[in-house]
This record gives C-alpha cells, sequence and structure tokens, in this order.
C-alpha cells in the first residue's frame, strides 16, 4: 500500500507547547511540507523572534536563529546575503512585525530582500498577555483595551494591513493572505507558500504569506468559537487571497 500521507521529514515529532486551538501547530506543518516538497530541508533556515514564535525552532528539523524582538528580518537580510542558495523564512507574529519590527519590515520589503516572511495574524499579543496588537479589530477587546478598539475616542488607530501596505513597495514580488480556519483554506494557504518559497528560490524579491490565525486563549474563547470569530470577523477585514503576484513579470 502507498503511503499518501505521512509526517514531514522537516518537522520535529515533539508535543506541542501551544495552547488548545492555536494555529501554529498547523502553520509549521504547512511549511515543512514545503520544504520536503521542494528538497530544501539541508538548506532551509528558519528565523524566530520573541512571542509565542520563539518556540518555533523546536518543531523545525532545519537551522534555525533566534533574533531579538522584532528585528528578525535585519537577521535575515545578513543571513540570506551570505546564504543566497538557501531557504531563509521569517516566522512572526503580528505584534513583532507589525509594531514593534515594522521599520524593519517595511524596509526589507522596500529593498527587495530574497527571503519569505510567514506573518501569523492573530490580531493580539499572544504570548505576553493579550495586549492590543496593531492588526486587533475596531471593537475586539484586549488587555490594553477593555472595552474594545476604539480608533477615535480611544486614539488607538485602525487595523494595519500589512500587505496591502507593502504591496506599494516595488521590492515586494508575492503578497498572500492565507488562512487556517479550513480544510479548503488550509490547502490554499499551502499553496501560497510553495509560491513564496519557490520565488525566493529563483531570486525574484521579497515575498510574504501572511496567515490568520486562531488565539482561543486570548481571545477568551473556546477552539470552535474562534475559529467561527476568525471567519465572520477577521476575514472581512482581512480578505483573503493573493494581494500582489508580480512572478510571472519577473524573469
Amino acid at each position: 500500500m502507498e503511503a499518501t500521507y505521512k509526517h514531514p521529514k522537516s518537522l520535529v515529532s515533539l508535543q506541542t507547547k501551544y495552547c488548545p486551538g492555536c494555529g501554529h501547530g498547523v502553520i509549521h506543518r504547512l511549511i515543512t511540507e514545503v520544504i520536503d516538497e521542494l528538497g530544501l530541508q539541508g538548506n532551509s533556515i528558519i528565523l524566530n523572534p520573541v512571542g509565542c514564535s520563539i518556540w518555533a525552532d523546536l518543531y523545525f528539523a532545519t537551522d534555525s536563529v533566534q533574533a531579538p524582538h522584532g528585528r528578525t528580518p535585519a537577521a535575515a537580510t545578513g543571513v540570506k546575503r551570505m546564504l543566497r542558495d538557501h531557504l531563509v523564512v521569517c516566522y512572526q507574529g503580528d505584534g513583532d512585525l507589525a509594531a514593534i519590527g515594522t521599520a524593519e519590515a517595511v524596509h526589507a520589503a522596500n529593498r527587495g530582500e530574497k527571503f519569505t516572511t510567514i506573518f501569523v495574524n492573530n490580531a493580539i499579543y499572544g504570548m505576553t498577555g493579550g495586549q492590543m496588537a496593531p492588526t486587533t479589530l475596531i471593537g475586539q477587546k484586549a488587555a490594553t483595551a477593555p472595552e474594545g478598539r476604539d480608533p477615535l475616542e480611544a486614539g488607538m488607530g485602525y487595523p494595519i494591513k500589512v500587505l496591502e501596505m507593502l504591496a506599494t513597495l516595488e521590492g515586494t514580488r508575492y503578497l498572500a493572505r492565507g488562512s487556517v480556519d479550513s480544510p479548503v483554506n488550509v490547502r490554499k494557504t499551502k499553496q501560497y507558500i510553495k509560491k513564496a518559497f519557490e520565488a525566493q528560490m529563483r531570486g525574484l524579491g521579497f515575498t510574504m504569506v501572511e496567515i490568520l490565525s486562531p488565539c482561543p486563549t486570548n481571545w477568551g474563547m473556546k477552539p470552535v468559537e474562534a475559529v467561527e470569530w476568525l471567519k465572520d470577523s477577521m476575514m472581512p477585514v482581512f480578505p483573503l487571497g493573493e494581494i500582489k503576484n508580480q512572478l510571472e513579470a519577473v524573469k
């Protein structure tokens, strides 16, 4: 009997540290499946900063670098420039990428640095206690917004749409937004990741895949309820699909 589904070689078999219902485990699986399919396990480097992503290097059977909070794109720039034949992946959350590390992310994208960012968007600071993140929705409650995010009266601003912002920059080549809420969207998200990795290995420019992911613990929800909230509340604000695809235009 031929095996059609098996544990990825690039994914360590280890009990998860993530909360029940968290999407990080599914995302790890997708990344490692693509790494295996492209035959890049021995030539892959994962960079993971502070936050829930700090545990990522426990689960990837590849080389890894832990960067300071928000500085992953800066570290990845150096790694990729030195090891151009390697797949270099930044694994960042929304607080890390869209707040603490905004400058690094924007300028790396603008320079067209040839690495890929996997941007996990759960609209909250996960590890540090559920504070409001740049992607927290209007009206969504957080530790630092107990009455809900109010963009005007409380001066909290609006949710940042990172991909739409980066799409205006000349250095970005492939930007896509997926989700892990359903089997259909999981499969589509894997396709986006594969396109981004292939584009990186062709040296085409900056690539990023944003992935909407539930955080039941800090949303104060049960896992199934969190998935429904992601579909009903997050997706209208952060629509899925390829936001920018210039892969065919660049030879």
